[in-house]
């Protein structure tokens, strides 16, 4: 499915700092950026026609990949750099990723990043949403930026760039709602918010990955094992986005760490019940109506419960959780593989403990957590989530836990 390379390519995007030539209240890094940037895409996609969402992944991810190996350009010289010098910049960047990727889907992951680098009109219409969404994404962090920059004297310049560059995605509906500061710019904002969230946050870490980067790294996973396991559209596009928001609640309740969660009787059910009263109150209401009730069964509500970590199907409007999808893998099913999902969740966290300790920063904490992980890792479908991260391990150079 993946393999270590690919992976601290991903992780290595929580240690680059974003606008790190301005005075900045909070660490502002490239894996938060982008995953509020696919938070974004999927709400304005929403509201448009004909929006092929395996293609608005894939080439999320692509981008995604291309900005992790071109980490010393700002993003404006980066634009410039890529008119004038892109052919010889992507094909580096595809000689720096190679290796990690040729054997993911066969393969085929690859002849698509390839392409995409090529091909500027390949997936257009999705290019263009993700523009979109990475120009809002940054607006946002540039806000905070703001606030600590008055007295720099370019920077009324670069905030009239930035509130002007808008213009460019008007067409998009979303974009116009978000601009207008209508209902759905409370969702986008509350996402955002995620990033002031750490991991792990009783303990010392390196790198610290905050919520936000977190869900990212989570639906990356989840669609990496779609491809693995050859899962029709609807089910790669609901798995990716179900595991996008995952931890979206946590934004209005906050992390609560594992061990609370479920050491305190029945604290595990009235944390769960809050978080429904609140997605209630204050999610669902500021999402657009023709797409609420499928964003509520991405959230995983069904049946007055929460749980997004089940295989569901979801035809005509009727919720099933089944123990085996093998059955159901057409776009009328409308699947989720929330058991698999849930391992892509616990594999992030072993190897959000796992870097830290190859960085030389280790707690009881940490140790203990990644052993308690490898524990409840399992296969699902053919795809050996133990092996994984016990490959990560022995890659890391860490110490043997099995």
């Amino acid at each position: 499915m993946i393999n270590p390379t690919i992976i601290d390519k991903i992780f290595s995007s929580a240690s680059i700092q974003r606008w790190n030539d301005y005075p900045r209240m909070m660490e502002l890094v490239e894996l938060d950026k982008q995953a509020h940037k696919f938070i974004i895409a999927f709400f304005i996609s929403k509201l448009e026609k004909d929006v092929n969402y395996t293609h608005l992944i894939e080439a999320g991810i692509f981008e995604f990949m291309r900005r992790v190996v071109v980490t010393d350009i700002r993003p404006d010289v980066f634009r410039i750099v890529l008119k004038q010098k892109g052919e010889e910049i992507n094909k580096w960047v595809i000689e720096k990723l190679k290796d990690s990727i040729k054997d993911i889907d066969d393969g085929n992951f690859l002849k698509k990043f390839e392409n995409y680098l090529i091909d500027n009109t390949m997936y257009k219409k999705e290019r263009f949403i993700l523009k979109a969404a990475s120009y809002i994404a940054t607006r946002w962090e540039f806000n905070i930026i703001y606030q600590t920059s008055s007295f720099l004297h370019d920077i009324e310049s670069v905030k009239k760039a930035v509130e002007e560059e808008i213009e460019d995605y008007y067409e998009l509906i979303g974009v116009r709602k978000i601009a207008l500061n209508h209902k759905l710019a409370k969702v986008i904002d509350l996402s955002g918010r995620l990033r002031f969230q750490k991991r792990w946050a009783q303990t010392p870490r390196i790198p610290e990955t905050s919520v936000l980067g977190h869900m990212l790294t989570v639906a990356i996973f989840g669609y990496f094992y779609s491809a693995k396991t050859k899962t029709c559209d609807k089910r790669l596009e609901n798995n990716f986005f179900t595991a996008l928001f995952h931890d979206l609640p946590e934004a209005l309740t906050r992390d609560i760490i594992t061990p609370v969660k479920y050491s305190v009787n029945e604290l595990a059910d009235l944390i769960s019940e809050y978080e429904i009263t609140k997605i209630d109150d204050d999610i669902l209401p500021n999402v657009p109506e023709p797409i609420r009730e499928e964003f509520s069964y991405l959230l995983g509500l069904y049946d007055g419960i929460k749980d997004e970590f089940l295989n569901k199907t979801n035809k005509n409007g009727k919720i099933e959780v089944v123990d085996n999808l093998e059955k159901y893998n057409k776009n009328e099913d409308n699947a989720i593989d929330g058991l698999a999902l849930k391992q892509c969740d616990k594999l992030s966290a072993f190897i959000e403990a796992s870097l830290s300790i190859s960085h030389g920063i280790k707690s009881r904490e940490l140790v203990k957590g990644k052993k308690e992980i490898l524990k409840t890792l399992t296969t699902i479908n053919g795809v050996d989530f133990k092996k994984i991260a016990l490959q990560i391990d022995e890659d890391f150079n860490m110490e043997g836990i099995s």
